[in-house]
């Protein structure tokens, strides 16, 4: 009675991880999160209290399916504040989310049998999705030896006449690096559409972020709120597109979502007129959080060759004593009380590796690495 598309659809090992982790502490273990990306901190203030006025003010009804002005508008302005670029309210669609600005964005862009190109790494969902829809992820190796960035030959070599897109993300998840802006600029000269996942752009310690938008017009870009502003269960997001890309999009909300949730829209407007100040505090704390686990990483042997400069995770090496990062997850899990995300989670090319999140405090942290470190002591893998 299930279709296939439903049986075959591969889980989120990550939320395997956290659920196996969940249940052991409710047996009574000390477990540490190292495995989701969700920031320990408390949403600021400033959008608890917008959250609270709109509520009270009545703002508990269906919004605009594009979703509210107001919102749409700080988002524009967000974007031409952080990035120089002019975009118009009109070409925004604010979402329950990224998770279904993303289905919104691939129901709208694909056909069966349509192809994305894919980095490998990646978030894990990115493939999910596109197959999902009936498209094909198109997988490009992208290497640790170059801070796992794209290169435009490794890209050019997979583009055909069904690609419909090239998807990158800069901050990425799992990877934390960056994409440089002259690789986003090659891609952007590619003739097909770039689909940008922008989630991660407040959280960039070295550097400086870039939109796809600088680049080009040709573009869809998805963001939230979620992880800069420690709002991940408030489920808000965002769609840019070309204007001519909004009416579909918006057909598909209106159909599947109606609308975004009235009040944690007003929420969103404060995170973005407001909440700066507290954004560069938790920047500030991830930050030194980074700073200690790549060196700790390197000290336990896991280190890598290009430190990752964005979002709050880390790729730890661990071929050097396993292939098999799926059962070396759950054994750490199991054995030390440590919750890690096995590479291949994010894909073949990610074998070999686990995904470290400093999304969680630095004494956890610590108190995570001490016990990563007998792990590997008791296997003899130090």
């Amino acid at each position: 009675m299930i279709t296939k598309r439903a049986k075959d659809i591969p889980p989120f090992i990550v939320m395997d991880v956290l659920e196996r982790g969940q249940e052991l502490e409710r047996a009574g273990r000390d477990i540490i999160h190292m495995e989701v990306g969700e920031p320990d901190f408390e949403t600021p203030e400033c959008i608890k209290q917008a959250c609270y006025r709109a509520i009270r003010d009545g703002k508990t009804h269906y919004t605009n399916s594009l979703g509210i002005l107001e919102l749409r508008e700080a988002v524009a302005e967000y974007y031409y504040t952080t990035y120089g670029v002019s975009i118009s309210p009109d070409q925004v669609i604010i979402t329950s989310g990224s998770s279904p600005a993303m289905y919104l964005l691939f129901s709208a862009l694909l056909e069966k049998d349509d192809e994305v190109i894919v980095s490998d790494p990646h978030y894990a969902c990115y493939p999910n999705f596109i197959r999902f829809i009936g498209g094909s992820p198109i997988m490009v190796n992208v290497y640790e030896e170059e801070g796992f960035q794209y290169t435009p030959e490794a890209i050019r070599e997979k583009m055909t006449k069904k690609t419909k897109g090239i998807l990158i993300n800069s901050p990425s998840n799992p990877t934390g690096n960056i994409l440089g802006p002259e690789r986003m600029e090659a891609a952007a000269s590619m003739g097909v559409p770039i689909i940008s996942d922008e989630i991660y752009q407040d959280l960039v310690y070295e550097g400086t972020a870039h939109s796809i938008l600088e680049y080009t017009d040709n573009a869809f870009v998805f963001n939230g709120f979620s992880k800069a502003f420690a709002m991940t269960g408030w489920r808000l997001g965002y769609i840019i597109a070309p204007k001519d890309c909004i009416r579909p999009m918006q057909k598909i909300q209106q159909n599947l979502f109606i609308c975004a949730n009235s009040f944690v829209q007003w929420a969103g407007v404060a995170a973005l007129k407001e909440a700066g100040e507290d954004v560069k505090r938790m920047k500030t704390i991830f930050n030194e959080r980074r700073t200690y686990i790549i060196q700790r990483l390197r000290d336990l042997g896991l280190g890598i060759a290009v430190e990752p400069t964005g979002a709050f995770y880390i790729l730890g090496r661990i071929k050097h004593f396993s292939m098999d990062s799926y059962r070396t997850a759950f054994d750490i899990l199991e054995r030390v009380g440590v919750g890690v995300s096995p590479g291949i989670d994010f894909g073949a090319n990610c074998e070999g590796y686990i995904r470290f999140s400093y999304a969680t405090s630095l004494e956890n942290i610590r108190k995570g690495l001490d016990r990563i470190e007998n792990y590997l002591n008791d296997i003899g893998a130090l």
